[in-house]
């Protein structure tokens, strides 16, 4: 059996990149958050964000696929574990899916208080 543990830099890179390529080949919600981040920074562009503004989105947008990949890597590991019904891989599924979903939420508040008032101004 191999052992997981990278061997140098490059492997751990080029396992870090299988990691992003396979969710966003089997996940759903990661392909969703990918298409919504192309939507948002394209209004981004278009809206002229400043500095501050950029950090917040890009932060947001970062935290967002950040928490599905941890979802993502718990709810594989308990069904390592388990395929069988457990109360605890529930709660342990759920608390990470509740994870990315506050994620998600603070980015639609960022959002809503960084697009909002600049669409407002360009549409009187």
């Amino acid at each position: 059996m191999r052992e997981f543990k990278s061997k140098n830099i490059r492997e751990s890179f080029y396992n870090a990149l299988c990691g992003l390529a396979d969710a966003l080949s089997c996940e759903r919600n990661m392909r969703l958050h990918i298409a919504a981040s192309v939507i948002v920074l394209i209004f981004g562009f278009w809206l002229h964000l400043e500095r501050a503004e950029w950090l917040f989105v890009i932060s947001a947008i970062f935290l967002v696929m950040t928490m599905e990949m941890l979802n993502t890597a718990l709810e594989r590991v308990v069904d390592l574990f388990t395929r069988q019904y457990h109360p605890l891989a529930r709660l342990a599924k759920n608390a990470a899916a509740g994870a990315a979903l506050l994620a998600a939420v603070y980015a639609v508040i960022v959002g809503l208080m960084i697009f909002l008032p600049k669409l407002l101004a360009r549409f009187p």
